[in-house]
Order: C-alpha cells, then sequence, then structure tokens
C-alpha cells in the first residue's frame, strides 16, 4: 500500500529521459510546466542507412524490419523522441498521481523514520495532512525495525474500534508499560475484568447528584476566590500572564480536591511550585517521552541501570505514590474517627467514596485516584487556552457568549456564581463554542488501541495482532468530508439550531449533539468518559466567570502562529502569555 508505481519503458534511447524525469521529480512530486528535459534525437550512421536500405529490397522482411527509417521524412527523427518523451513524461506523471503519493514513503529497517523526523516539530498537522489525502482517511504509518501503526479519521472505523470490536482493541502492552510507573493499576492503564470492576466503582459514583453538589461547590471556590482575584490584580497591574500555566494550576487544585480532598494552593497569588505538582508534572513528561521513543528497549535500559531520564521519572513517581498513600492513610484514619458520624454525601471526594463502600485496598484507591488526577488535570485546561485563543480571533462569538451570559443573569439569578448547573443546562451558545473548539483542538489529539488479533476494518484496511491503532480527533475536526468546506471556520452555529419559530424569535438556540464517532473527543462506547459533564461545569463555569469581568489579549507579536504540543495532552508550545484588560461597567 502506498508504494509508487514504476513504469519500465522499453525504448532505449529514452530510458535515461525517464530516469532524469524521475530522479529531478523525486518520488513524490509532479512536473510542472515550467520543467523541460533536453533530449538529443538519436543519430544514424551511413552504414547503418545502407544496411536498411538493403534489407527493404530484400524479398523476405523480418518483422523487426517493417518499420524502417528512411520511410519518415527526416523532421519526423526529431519528432518522435519529443514523442516518447512526452508519452513518458505522461505515464510517469499518472504514475505518481495514481498511486498513494500523500503517503510517507517507506524505506527497509528504517521506515519512514526520515518523514517522522522532518515532520517532529508538529506531527498531528502532518498526520492530518496525510489522513485529508487518504480516500479511506486511514493509512499506515511504517516505524523503524518493522513496527507499523495505524492512523485513522473514519468514523465508520472508530466505531468499529471503540464500540462494535470493542473486546478487540484494548491499551495493550504497549501502552500500559510505558505508563505503568505512574499509574500502576488504575483505571485508565487496564483492560479486562481489571478495567470493568473499576468503571463500575467509578461508575456508580460519577452519576450520584452528591458528587456533582461537590463539584459544582470546589469549581465556585475556585473561580471565585482564586482565579478572579488573580485575574483582576494582573489587570489592574498590567501584568502578563501566562494563561495555559494558570488554567492548569486552576485544574490541578480543582481535581486534587475532588479526587482526594486535598488543597495544593497551586493558585494561590504567588503561584507556587508545589512539590505534588511539580513531581506529577515531570512524571508526566517523562512518561510522555517514552512514547516519542522509537526503541523502546533505550528506556528499558535506562530504568533497568537508574539512569538518565529514567532516574528522574523514579523519584518524581515516588514522590506522587508517597504523598497520595499518604493522603489515603491520612483519609481512612479521618473516617475512622468519624465512628458511624457519616459526613454529608455533598462534602465527599472521590477517595472518601471509594473506602466508604468498602474499597479499602490502599494500592488499589491510590490507582485509581491518580487516574483521575491525571484525566482532569490537563485536559479541561488545555481545551480552555485554545478557547480562549480562538476567541480572541473570533470577537464575533465572544460578542454572543456574553449576551448569553447577561441573558442568564437578568433571567432570575442575581449571582451568576449561585446557579452552576442552571448555568450548564442553559448556557447552549457557550457549551456550543466550547465543543467548536475542541473540535479545533482536542484535548487528546489521538488515541491509540492495540489489536489482540487480526481484524478488518470497515474500509478494507487489514489489522494484524499486536499492531498499534489510533483514531485521530485532531485530523477528524479538520475533516472536509465530516464537516463541510466551511471546516476551516470558527462557527458555533454548526452545533445548534432553532427550537421552534417562536424560539427564533427571541433568539434562543437548541443544542444539537455529533454522532460521538465523528466527534470522539470524549471518545465513546464502553470507555466514554466518565468526567464529561464535570469538564463542562468547569469550562463554562470559567468562561462566565472570566468574561464577564476581563477582556483577554494577546500579549504576542504579530504574525503569532500557536503550535499545538502533542503530549499526553494537546499543549500549547511556549504556552499562552495574555492581558487582562477590566470590562467597563458590570454584567
Amino acid at each position: 500500500m502506498g508504494q509508487l508505481i514504476r513504469h519500465s519503458l522499453t525504448f532505449a534511447p529514452f530510458s535515461e529521459a525517464a530516469d532524469a524525469i524521475q530522479s529531478s521529480t523525486g518520488p513524490n512530486r509532479r512536473l510542472t510546466h515550467r520543467q523541460s528535459i533536453n533530449i538529443k534525437a538519436p543519430s544514424i550512421s551511413s552504414s547503418q542507412l545502407s544496411a536498411a536500405i538493403a534489407a527493404e529490397a530484400s524479398e523476405t522482411q523480418p518483422l523487426e524490419t517493417m518499420f524502417q527509417l528512411d520511410q519518415f521524412p527526416p523532421i519526423f527523427l526529431v519528432i518522435l523522441p519529443l514523442l516518447l518523451l512526452f508519452l513518458t513524461h505522461k505515464i510517469l506523471k499518472s504514475s505518481i498521481s495514481q498511486s498513494s503519493s500523500y503517503l510517507p514513503k517507506s524505506y527497509p529497517i528504517i521506515g519512514s523514520f526520515l518523514h517522522i523526523k522532518k515532520h517532529r516539530n508538529d506531527p498531528l498537522s502532518w498526520e492530518s495532512d496525510v489522513l485529508q489525502s487518504s480516500p479511506s482517511s486511514t493509512f499506515i504509518l511504517h516505524l523503524p525495525l518493522g513496527g507499523r501503526l495505524l492512523f485513522t479519521a473514519n468514523p465508520e472505523n472508530v466505531e468499529h474500534i471503540l464500540k462494535s470490536q470493542f473486546p478487540i482493541y484494548q491499551k495493550g502492552s504497549y501502552f500500559t508499560s510505558v505508563l505503568q510507573d505512574l499509574l500502576g493499576h488504575g483505571i485508565f492503564n487496564v483492560d479486562g475484568q481489571e478495567w470493568k470492576f473499576q468503571r463500575q466503582v467509578a461508575s456508580h459514583e460519577f452519576n450520584t447528584k452528591s458528587l456533582r453538589k461537590f463539584v459544582e461547590q470546589v469549581v465556585d471556590f475556585e473561580v471565585t476566590d482564586r482565579l478572579i482575584p488573580i485575574l483582576s490584580n494582573a489587570a489592574k497591574k498590567g501584568m502578563v500572564l501566562d494563561l495555559q500555566d494558570i488554567l492548569k494550576r486552576f485544574a490541578f487544585d480543582n481535581i486534587c480536591k475532588i479526587a482526594f480532598g486535598y488543597d495544593p494552593g497551586y493558585l494561590t497569588p504567588s503561584l507556587p511550585e508545589a512539590p505534588f505538582a511539580t513531581a506529577f508534572e515531570e512524571a508526566v513528561e517523562i512518561s510522555t517521552e517514552r512514547f516519542r521513543n522509537f526503541l523502546p528497549i533505550v528506556w528499558k535500559v535506562q530504568r533497568f541501570f537508574n539512569i538518565g531520564s529514567e532516574r528522574k521519572l523514579k523519584k518524581a513517581v515516588s514522590q506522587v505514590k508517597e504523598f497520595a498513600q499518604t493522603l489515603v492513610k491520612q483519609k481512612k484514619k479521618e473516617l475512622d474517627n468519624l465512628k458511624g458520624n457519616s459526613l454529608p454525601e455533598s462534602n465527599l471526594d472521590l477517595l472518601s467514596r471509594f473506602l466508604i463502600s468498602g474499597h479499602g485496598d490502599e494500592q488499589f484507591v491510590t490507582d485509581i485516584v491518580i487516574s483521575f488526577i491525571l484525566a482532569g488535570r490537563d485536559t479541561t485546561s488545555a481545551a480552555l487556552t485554545w478557547f480562549f485563543l480562538l476567541l480572541t480571533k473570533n470577537p464575533n462569538v465572544e460578542d454572543e457568549i456574553l449576551k448569553e451570559i447577561k441573558m442568564k443573569k437578568s433571567g432570575g439569578s442575581t449571582e451568576l456564581e449561585n446557579s452552576v448547573f442552571d448555568e450548564v443546562r442553559h448556557m447552549v451558545y457557550t457549551h456550543a463554542s466550547l465543543c467548536e473548539s475542541m473540535r479545533f483542538y482536542p484535548p487528546v489529539p489521538v488515541d491509540a488501541k492495540e489489536a489482540m488479533s487480526d481484524d478488518m476494518l470497515p474500509d478494507g484496511t487489514k489489522v494484524k495482532k499486536g499492531m498499534r491503532v489510533g483514531y485521530h480527533p485532531y485530523a477528524m475536526g479538520r475533516s472536509e468530508k465530516l464537516w463541510g468546506k466551511d471546516w476551516p471556520e470558527f462557527k458555533p452555529e454548526r452545533w445548534l439550531e432553532r427550537a421552534t419559530a417562536a424560539a427564533e424569535e427571541e433568539g434562543e438556540w437548541r443544542f444539537v449533539a455529533r454522532d460521538p464517532y465523528s466527534y470522539p473527543v470524549f471518545q465513546a462506547g464502553p470507555r466514554i468518559c466518565l468526567g464529561k459533564e464535570m469538564a463542562f461545569l468547569q469550562m463554562k463555569r470559567v468562561v462566565a466567570g472570566v468574561l464577564s469581568q476581563f477582556r483577554v489579549v494577546p500579549a504576542v507579536e504579530d504574525g503569532f502562529a500557536p503550535v499545538l504540543f502533542p503530549s499526553l495532552t494537546a499543549r500549547m508550545r511556549g504556552g499562552f502569555p495574555v492581558r487582562f484588560v477590566e470590562r467597563d461597567g458590570t454584567m
């Protein structure tokens, strides 16, 4: 698949011309009308011409001498090579265009390493371009030493992977080995019955109204008492803040409170380097580097000898695990001391809920809670960072969101903060804007599974046992096939419709969800994100709180082009420096 088809020409005088065309264009380029190649017509000696005349006069004429040069005008001897050259050009051009020229070329041993290296600074855009060019929206990337990685942006394939053939496509040994040190046997790093059990336990807790109430309280405190005061101070002093860093701190405090009931104080005025947060950050970064290593044996050898980055990872993970286990022990002691005097459920974090429900194994609850911290720490902050960037480029969308916030506040609630879940229900345009932002910049731009057996995708692509298969939300969000010719436009209205004629007159919208296999930002199927509603709650609460009081102004040079840096989540390389300008009046 994807190999360039080359045509062998039997005309000896022009074989060098064909080679010249091939070498001058390369395997994946086409000749343009500006390119030309000079070919000399083959010369005919007098002896050759005499022999030809003699042959023509003979009584018997062999097949190979039926067409003699003296039968044609001399000018044809010049035109013939040019004609054959033209045909050669057309054949090669057709060969290149009809072959899978969009695919990165693969070589023995090194695979497509040269292409991977060339695009290492922006691999997602490159992969997306290749997928857009593929008729099936699927391609196989050949890795060094024979490894293969399949990418797809085909919704039918995504549904096949995430739902229809869910048992075949698991996390697999590669993924779990990379994150084993950090996540252990947490829910995001296990398969089979182990995953199923943790999913049931977590699903029960995530669906309780009391947990939602607890999340609401945590988010309100972080927005009102920490985030807004820091932004207000920066606005008054004209300070530049890295919005990505601020949102990461906000999300980390939130998820630690929700998961452990622990407040790291990461988002406080001094913006401190909290030990737990710093260790967690380093552990995530070094674990991510393992994914980028073509030869896993390299990091495994480093780990065995405890050298290089693996030594740093061991230290960081040890700090994270020790800290988490200390919190678990303290929480168990705290609950034991209650002696039947139970706390209100609306004040219970996830760890307390797991322990109260009988899951007292310290290693089990530590691993599962660390998994939730990883999931909640970066995803919402990454999504919000890109959202605010897009708003600065689309002031018309910002105006519509401000109108919605104003309508919400004038609709009966004097304080927007007092009705967070009501806000989630009714801030439809803001919800659509967030979905549209995540279409361009999904928090998890690519997610890979491992095939447990041979299979065939709906588009006919064969999958071998052990192959890694990645579905590509980043590429899918840029697909004209899925979103139409206006896909480059930031257009929240594509997620909305007018509910009724009366609603249209009143300017009311109704949200229209997309097929989760065309928009797998929160995964889909059995592993669909448990924290989806929690994520929207946090994001909408931040958007409403920030935009109602400030304008976000990028503090970057003209021509700033943000680059998505693929870590475990979609970060903005170099951060997002901004200024906050207080709005005139109150909303």
